[in-house]
């Protein structure tokens, strides 16, 4: 057979989806390409953004200039990293103030090139932004998704379509990340007495992860898919192992190691799915606990009640 070209379309039970990269997914009409659709788009994508990173650093645009000397005279190298976030932040803010600016002219009929001084100020802040966004961590706090800085600045820099085309991309990076992340889990939990059972929530939860990732909150399915997204969620957080009625401690410390991991792979797949990236660090990081749980389960061995 032969392969299926990126980009491919089709329409699958009403729904319009593209292939990439192994995966049919939804696929959305892009608006038209102009200064009002990119506002609308970068205002999206700020919203995002700080919606995902750690707390403290959406910082106004207007006090850019405080945040760039807090960062330059900061000596102390974890308060720096802070105050690099914070700036990160001004220079975001900035760019999205300058930009909406810049629509409210064109909407005054006064004609924006792209060669004008301030849609250059607002790609250079958009840049610094994305050079600082690297400093930045995910509200997990485990490591940053500097991806996320780069969006705006795609959407600034090129046509709002081949934008939508390079969103799909991270999409189907996304689900890949997803579905390796529920292999590792199915095969954790499969063959371990206590919480064989799981296995049935946490591919359910997978699906509708997967189906959230794909979905934008404009869409009209938006409510259906949310609400599945977070009960096969608290489904799977719910769960209990099958514990013999008086357990030693050796097989209650089993069972609570057990839990704990399951509600960490819940929370990564979910970060993943909402942020639609991927997360390298955090996955290499959970395969390593589970590869140690397994290994106790192997050497030890745990009876079922």
């Amino acid at each position: 057979m032969a392969a299926i070209p990126n980009g491919t379309l089709r329409i699958d039970n009403g729904v319009k989806r593209v292939f990439y990269d192994g995966y049919w997914i939804k696929a959305y009409d892009p608006p038209a390409d102009s200064l009002r659709a990119k506002k609308a788009l970068i205002l999206a994508l700020t919203r995002r953004l700080f919606n995902h990173v750690e707390h403290g650093i959406n910082i106004p645009g207007k006090r850019l200039e405080e945040a760039r000397r807090a960062y330059e005279t900061e000596q102390d190298p974890a308060r720096r990293r802070v105050k690099g976030a914070m700036l990160a932040g001004a220079f975001f803010n900035r760019a999205t103030d300058i930009f909406t600016k810049l629509v409210e002219l064109q909407e005054q009929g006064i004609e924006i090139d792209d060669d004008n001084a301030l849609m250059q100020e607002c790609g250079n802040c958009l840049q610094e932004a994305l050079g600082l966004g690297q400093m930045v961590l995910h509200r997990s706090g485990e490591e940053g998704i500097d991806e996320l800085w780069g969006e705006p600045f795609r959407a600034f820099s090129i046509p709002v379509e081949a934008f939508y085309e390079s969103r799909y991309i991270k999409i189907s990076q996304t689900l890949r990340g997803i579905d390796r992340l529920a292999e590792i889990m199915v095969n954790t939990f499969a063959n371990d007495p206590l919480f064989a059972g799981a296995v049935v929530s946490i591919r359910h939860f997978t699906d509708e992860a997967k189906n959230k990732c794909e979905t934008l909150r404009t869409d009209k399915n938006i409510f259906d898919v949310w609400a599945g997204f977070v009960v096969a969620s608290e489904q799977l957080g719910a769960y209990a192992p099958q514990m013999p009625a008086q357990p030693d401690v050796a097989l209650m410390r089993h069972a609570a190691d057990g839990i704990r991991l399951i509600k960490q792979g819940r929370a990564l797949i979910t970060y993943m799915s909402r942020a639609r990236v991927t997360m390298p660090k955090s996955m290499r990081d959970y395969v390593d606990r589970c590869t140690e749980y397994a290994e106790r389960f192997r050497v030890q061995g745990v009876t079922a009640a």
